[in-house]
C-alpha cells in the first residue's frame, strides 16, 4: 500500500448549537470568516495538499453546504457584463470538478468516528485524510500539506498536534508519546478527553488526520467511548495496539477553534489584519477601543 494521500473526508453533520439561532437555517461550515465560509478554507487547505476526491458527510439540513459548490451561471454571466473580472476570478476558484464530491449521510450524531465510518466505502484500500473544518489553521505551508509530505516517510497513522494548556486537555484527544521533541513524534498511547490528573502529557490532536484503511475495519466494531461516543481517537488507539504505527505531526501554524464564539471572533481579527485591504481600518479600531478593555 502506498502512501499517497489523495481523498479526504470532512465530517460536517454537526448542527452547531454553540451558534443559534445563526445555524438554525444556515450551516456552520457557511458561516463567513471574513468574506469566505469556513469550508473553503478547508477545501483549500486539502487542494494545497493534493487531495482530489472530497467526501462530506453530512446531516439534514445541509442542504446550503452541497449548494455552495454547484456552479452559478446567472452570477458568472452577471459579473462578465459588468466587468468585474476580478469578482468572477474569484468565484471560479471556488468551483469543484464534476464528480470531485461524494455526499454520504450520517443519520444519527454518534461521534467523530461514526461520521468517519459512514464514509467506509468510498474510501479504498489506500489512506486518507480527515479534515475538520471547524479548525481552522493559519500557517505559510498549509497544516495538511506540511503532514502530507511527513506521510511520505511514516505511512501508517499521522495526526495533528499542538500543546494546549494543562488544564484543558480533558477537552482533546491526548497523545503519549516516547518523546516530546522535535515536529514528528513517535506514540506509544493515545487517550480521548482524559481527566487532568490522568493526562499523559499536554500534546493534543487537533482537526487533521491522515489514515490508514484499518481504522475503519476498528471503527465497524461500534465501541462507545468518552461521552458515550464512538470516537476516532479510539479507533486509531486501536491500530497503535495492533502494532501499526502512529505519529503525532507538531505543525507551524496557529490554530483557530473556529467551533466556538470566541475562536471564531479570534480567527475573523487575524484573518482580517492579514488582510491588506483590511489591515489599516481594522487594526484603527482595534487600537481605538483596546484601552476600554480591562
Amino acid at each position: 500500500m502506498g502512501n499517497k494521500v489523495t481523498t479526504a473526508i470532512f465530517p460536517v453533520a454537526g448542527t452547531g448549537t454553540r451558534f443559534l439561532p445563526a445555524t438554525k437555517s444556515v450551516p456552520k461550515e457557511i458561516m463567513t470568516l471574513v468574506d469566505r465560509p469556513l469550508i473553503q478554507y478547508a477545501i483549500d487547505e486539502a487542494r494545497a495538499a493534493g487531495i482530489t476526491e472530497f467526501i462530506f458527510v453530512t446531516s439534514r439540513g445541509k442542504g446550503a453546504l452541497e449548494d455552495y459548490f454547484d456552479l452559478a451561471p446567472n452570477l458568472e454571466e452577471e459579473l462578465r457584463r459588468k466587468g468585474k473580472d476580478d469578482l468572477l476570478k474569484v468565484l471560479e476558484e471556488t468551483n469543484m470538478d464534476s464528480g470531485a464530491i461524494a455526499y454520504v449521510r450520517q443519520h444519527n450524531a454518534l461521534g467523530l468516528g461514526h461520521a468517519v465510518w459512514c464514509a467506509r466505502r468510498l474510501i479504498g484500500d489506500q489512506p486518507f485524510a480527515v479534515i475538520l473544518p471547524d479548525d481552522v489553521i493559519a500557517a505559510e505551508k498549509p497544516c495538511l500539506q506540511q503532514m502530507v509530505e511527513a506521510y511520505q516517510e511514516t505511512g501508517g497513522n499521522m495526526v495533528a498536534a499542538m500543546e494546549v494548556a494543562p488544564e484543558k486537555t480533558s477537552s482533546y484527544g491526548i497523545l503519549d508519546v516516547v518523546s516530546d521533541e522535535g515536529n514528528l513524534l513517535e506514540v506509544k498511547g493515545m487517550v480521548e478527553k482524559p481527566k487532568v490528573e490522568d493526562t499523559p502529557s499536554n500534546l493534543a490532536v487537533i482537526g487533521r488526520y491522515i489514515l490508514a484503511p484499518t481504522v475503519l475495519k476498528n471503527l465497524d466494531e461500534m465501541k462507545k467511548g468518552a461521552g458515550g461516543e464512538i470516537q476516532l481517537t479510539d479507533a486509531i488507539a486501536a491500530d497503535l495496539d495492533q502494532g501499526r504505527k502512529v505519529h503525532g505531526y507538531r505543525f507551524a501554524g496557529q490554530r483557530f477553534d473556529c467551533g466556538s464564539k470566541s475562536g471564531f471572533l479570534q480567527a475573523t481579527v487575524s484573518y482580517g489584519l492579514a488582510r491588506a485591504a483590511l489591515r489599516d481600518d481594522l487594526a484603527a479600531y482595534l487600537k481605538s477601543i483596546v484601552p476600554s478593555l480591562d
